[in-house]
């Protein structure tokens, strides 16, 4: 049953990972100008954040199935409505009901995998699900990336891509139904209303850090989408090299997934790995601002990957740890919220300030850093606090 729910994780960020290569092209080929283009991949992930924090909701009122169920059956039926498209403007709107869709499934299967991981080994399990998400951002691209480059035409291969997409969720959305309608939900607790709750989980120490983690973690990876295939070109190398070097950063961070290290997350602090993940994440910001040989281009994308690592199942360590079961639904909606908003921002910031290569890079270091003094700061208060 849990290996079930992975396969959902997996399908769903791998819905995700393959619009990347294929997306601006397509609207281009309808005519979008580059603004509208923009606007078509960030609609998106704007609608994903709506999709989260509903998504949270319901699942600590109803339970994680039936979010899961709804999210995966209206996820297939928008990923058809991308044959239908011929217009700039159409396509935005298609974007919205896609993104939308997709961000109810998210936050109700980690709830669905949190909830029931022993307590002793959730960060293992947290790792193993980490080990799905970077399975699917490798084959995510290079899937639509390969079926495009065959078919050649955007207009006629990004609906085929899409529609394979649906086709997936609607079989996963039956499976769900037979598979997971028998598990039983986490009941409430009384007492405590909704919005009392989400005020004290904002103010929560630990809840903080892992929004915070979350949030920079994919502003990074927003800067990374904008800036790293400019500087891959600027050198002189071609698009392929782009995705060998994301590529490398995947492959990295599964190892550290699956290998006898994730142990590491069970038995130290998730504080701890939180700061020293986000910590060589920033180095590697700070040293890809620096390269400019392309090996030096793979050693930094592989310290990226094993920072990226230790922070992913280290900031869902911390939300199990600060979050109670019966309102866990709520806290993933809003952390896989700070997830989206994270990506938009960070592009957008750096094509805001106008910033060139190093300058965007090394920005985005700083900014991991200080995070990771964030994080240090709390733990240190952490402690100093449990000896009085």
């Amino acid at each position: 049953m849990r290996f079930f729910v992975y396969l959902i994780v997996f399908f769903s960020f791998f819905d995700l990972f393959s619009q990347l290569p294929i997306m601006s092209p397509f609207a281009l080929s309808l005519g979008a100008s580059t603004f509208i283009a923009g606007l078509v991949v960030g609609t998106y992930s704007l609608a994903n954040v709506f999709g989260n924090v509903i998504s949270g909701f319901v699942t600590d009122r109803k339970g994680p199935f039936v979010i899961l169920l709804v999210g995966l059956f209206t996820n297939a039926i928008s990923l058809t409505l991308y044959s239908t498209v011929d217009a700039p403007w159409l396509l935005v709107g298609v974007r919205f009901v896609h993104g939308f869709t997709n961000g109810l499934i998210i936050p109700a299967a980690f709830t669905f995998l949190a909830n029931r991981a022993q307590p002793e080994k959730r960060g293992k399990s947290v790792a193993i699900s980490g080990a799905f998400v970077g399975m699917a951002a490798i084959a995510g691209p290079a899937y639509s990336g390969i079926v495009a480059s065959i078919i050649g035409n955007p207009s006629k291969g990004t609906p085929m891509i899409m529609l394979v997409n649906g086709v997936i969720m609607a079989i996963l959305a039956l499976l769900a139904f037979v598979v997971l309608r028998s598990v039983k939900r986490v009941k409430k607790e009384q007492g405590k209303s909704s919005e009392k709750h989400v005020g004290n989980m904002f103010r929560h120490p630990g809840i903080q850090r892992a929004f915070a983690g979350a949030f920079f973690l994919m502003f990074s990876q927003g800067v990374l989408a904008l800036i790293l295939p400019l500087k891959v070109e600027a050198l002189g190398f071609d698009t392929k090299t782009t995705g060998m070097l994301l590529s490398t950063f995947g492959v990295v961070a599964i190892l550290v997934f699956l290998l006898p290290i994730n142990r590491i997350f069970d038995r130290v602090k998730p504080m701890i790995t939180l700061a020293f993940g986000i910590s060589l994440m920033g180095i590697s910001m700070l040293l890809l601002g620096q390269a400019h040989e392309l090996l030096n281009l793979y050693g930094t994308m592989a310290l990226y990957g094993v920072g990226f690592a230790f922070l992913f199942p280290s900031i869902n360590t911390l939300l199990i740890d600060s979050s109670e079961a019966a309102h866990r639904g709520k806290a993933y909606g809003y952390f896989y919220a700070f997830f989206s908003m994270g990506v938009v921002v960070g592009s957008y910031t750096i094509g805001a300030l106008n910033l060139n290569f190093q300058g965007a890079f090394t920005f985005t270091g700083i900014l991991l850093l200080l995070v990771a003094v964030y994080t240090t700061y709390g733990l240190v208060k952490q402690r100093t606090a449990s000896a009085r």
